[in-house]
């Protein structure tokens, strides 16, 4: 554990669920995002690549640093593809908090709920292949899982109307206090987790609403949609993430841990924010967000994903069409099938957001496909999210709106 001065405004950790607040007040944007003292030079470990095409690269590199100095984060890489290709990439702050490495544009990093995008695309081939009835209820494919299943169509996993309890939510996974922090860091964090187990969590809670008569982010829902995809395919999700979405686009970063505790090649770590000062929580076991939030991967390699999923390259016209059918969802954005819809200043923007101990990673790209920019940050101490959470929609606006 690296200490630091003791931080009196700790709260609950950026964890393993989705802050509807990470997207609050996202539809008013500011353009730019005023320079941060002492940021005229770019920071160590910046790569450009060509040009930031329409879009200003130090108003960019400004915004990176904005989050690592007015917003408090240790890390902060991105990545903008312009018509298939790296128009720039950019890095702030330090590897590890102690050090003097800064930080690098190629780090891998946990994505968190970004994951969900992955199976979503998985479980849309397989409905175009006729194995999957997006209306279908899911005890046609888990029969005796979820009470109520018969009600619970497989659309309404994907969109979060199912209603069904966020496991997250539970108590056991709240980590409220320093003491339940203390003891994530200590020992909770190698625990591994069978989805079926935290499955059984969610059921045992009684559903937020009748399916189809709400809308609430639900981690359960994706690890339905993991059992699923296995049930159907006779594999696991994993091996059809690899064989349907990794080895066609050739991402070569993108990692499916398991309950592998260590992020491999390149990276920034990640910590809490606790009295005594940080505690690195780079590594964990990730089992505990499995289909729900488990992946790793890059901003190169999530550009690209963004990229072939918008451009039609994994999903056909009527899947893809599914996908963007969009329902009310948090503040900001509305919610397709593993799939946000954001609106700017510009116009819409599609991906998501994702959030994992020590980890906030930003995937979104505009529906032609010819845009995306991919962002992950290492947030510290919650105190500063307001300013973190500025300079973060102000590179939303600087990289996606292309006039």
């Amino acid at each position: 554990m690296t200490k630091r001065q003791p931080i009196s405004t700790c709260r609950r950790p950026y964890g393993l669920r989705l802050a509807a607040g990470l997207l609050a007040g996202a539809g008013v944007l500011a353009v730019a995002v005023a320079p941060a003292a002492g940021a005229a030079a770019l920071p160590a470990g910046a790569l450009t690549l060509g040009s930031a095409g329409r879009s200003d690269g130090a108003a960019l590199q400004r915004a990176l640093v904005a989050m690592t100095t007015q917003g408090g984060a240790v890390s902060a890489v991105a990545e903008i593809r312009e018509d298939g290709r790296v128009a720039w990439r950019g890095a702030a702050g330090v590897q590890e908090l102690g050090g003097r490495a800064p930080a690098v544009a190629d780090a891998r990093f946990r994505i968190g709920s970004a994951t969900k995008t992955f199976l979503a695309t998985v479980l849309l081939q397989l409905s175009a292949e006729g194995k999957v009835g997006l209306d279908d209820p899911i005890e046609r494919y888990l029969p005796g899982v979820v009470p109520g299943g018969a009600a619970i169509t497989v659309r309404q996993l994907l969109n979060h109307t199912a209603g069904i309890y966020d496991y997250t939510d539970d108590p056991q996974f709240s980590n409220d206090t320093e003491a339940e922090l203390e003891q994530l860091v200590s020992a909770g964090r190698w625990q591994s987790y069978p989805p079926q187990q935290l499955i059984a969590v969610a059921v045992g809670h009684p559903p937020y609403f009748a399916p189809g008569q709400g809308w609430h982010y639900s981690n359960t829902d994706y690890l339905l949609v993991g059992e699923i995809i296995d049930r159907v395919t006779g594999h696991s999700w994993r091996t059809e993430v690899r064989r349907r979405i990794l080895q066609p686009l050739g991402l070569r970063h993108t990692y499916l841990p398991g309950t592998a505790t260590s992020i491999p090649g390149p990276h920034d770590h990640g910590y809490l924010a606790l009295d005594n000062g940080p505690a690195d929580i780079t590594e964990l076991n990730p089992s505990v967000a499995g289909a729900a939030g488990e992946i790793i991967s890059t901003t190169d390699d999530l550009t690209r994903f963004n990229a072939a999923l918008m451009g039609g390259r994994l999903l056909a016209p009527a899947q893809l069409a599914e996908m963007t059918t969009t329902v009310t969802a948090g503040t900001g954005f509305t919610y397709g099938l593993g799939l946000m819809r954001l609106p700017l200043p510009c116009g819409d923007v599609w991906g998501h957001v994702g959030g994992i101990y020590g980890y906030t990673t930003y995937v979104f790209g505009n529906r032609s496909s010819t845009r995306q920019l991919a962002l992950s940050v290492t947030p510290l101490d919650p105190a500063d999210s307001a300013a973190l959470n500025r300079a973060i929609n102000g590179m939303l606006a600087e990289s996606l709106c292309e006039d």
